[in-house]
């Protein structure tokens, strides 16, 4: 007995040591893909990046101090805000966001390297990768500092509101001085299609592409239906009881969720079973459970 709970405490400290090292190793990764999209698509193209990276690079373009340099030392004072929010298990993981983004976009600043200079295709591609890293590092729960934790502070409050609608708001403001201090009002246009692809792409990453629909059906003949639902396309069905407004009648409302391609099939049962059915399609962020993901959260 003794030694069966040994076991299971050093399977957990396992598993816990496990979780902890692909957290770090995610922000890392996450943080070396950002500096790449920094370094050799925005930087040579003379765009911008929104928050604190943004402001650390017209800096900059100013001074010629250290991007990186920067990025850090602005950071500072929102750690500061951050550690009094949400302690220091957010802070060490976004401190070390924060460290790696600074140490990698210095450090790629040191090879003679650049992939394009063309604005267009620097705002699109740039912005594709710059989004694909943060939104890795976004998915353990840390941030690269910055806007990031003014965005998460809001979120708190707001919390509707997706993550890179956010960030893309607060970089706004950052684009839009930027316009103006330099005269570059072209290059502050490219710089707005990068941070909206960045922020699609950060979605993208943390809340998936809506490989579901939800499907809300009135009908008549709801028993037949969700029979053929089940029998067919082996998915559940929810029975929601409802009344009508004008009528006054009491009424079935199925509710079900299917894998996207599994929406046509849907149709044609509702179709063959009553054509006067009443059907409210929507796409879905997550979907856990039997037939779909699991829940995990990130630690």
């Amino acid at each position: 007995m003794i030694f069966r709970r040994g076991a299971n405490a050093l399977k957990k400290e396992s598993e816990s040591l496990l979780q902890t090292a692909l957290k770090i190793f995610k922000i890392i990764l996450g943080s070396a893909i950002f500096a790449v999209g920094i370094q050799w698509f925005y930087y040579p193209a003379t765009l911008l990046s929104g928050g604190v990276t943004g402001v650390s690079m017209m800096i900059n373009y100013l001074t010629g101090l250290p991007i990186g340099v920067m990025m850090f030392a602005m950071n500072i004072p929102l750690f500061i805000i951050a550690f009094k929010s949400y302690g220091w298990r957010f802070v060490a993981g976004s401190l070390l966001g924060t460290f790696a983004c600074s140490l990698f976009i210095d450090l790629l600043a040191l090879v003679d390297f650049t992939i394009t200079a063309e604005p267009f295709l620097a705002a699109i591609y740039g912005g594709i990768i710059t989004g694909l890293g943060l939104g890795i590092v976004y998915t353990t729960g840390s941030t690269t500092g910055g806007t990031d934790i003014l965005a998460k502070l809001i979120r708190e409050k707001y919390p509707y509101v997706n993550f890179g609608t956010m960030i893309l708001v607060l970089d706004a403001v950052i684009i839009v001085v930027y316009a103006v201090i330099f005269q570059k009002y072209d290059r502050a246009m490219y710089t707005v299609i990068a941070v909206y692809i960045a922020a699609r792409v950060i979605d993208l990453v943390l809340y998936g592409s809506s490989q579901s629909k939800l499907c809300h059906i009135i009908s008549e003949y709801s028993d037949e239906i969700q029979s053929e639902i089940v029998k067919e396309l082996n998915r559940g069905v929810t029975v929601l009881q409802g009344k009508g407004a004008y009528s006054g009648a009491d009424k079935q409302i199925l509710l079900c969720v299917v894998k996207r391609q599994q929406i046509v099939e849907i149709k044609k049962i509702v179709k063959n079973i009553d054509k006067k059915a009443f059907v409210i399609v929507t796409d879905t962020r997550d979907v856990f459970g039997e037939g779909f993901g699991d829940i995990s959260i990130d630690k």
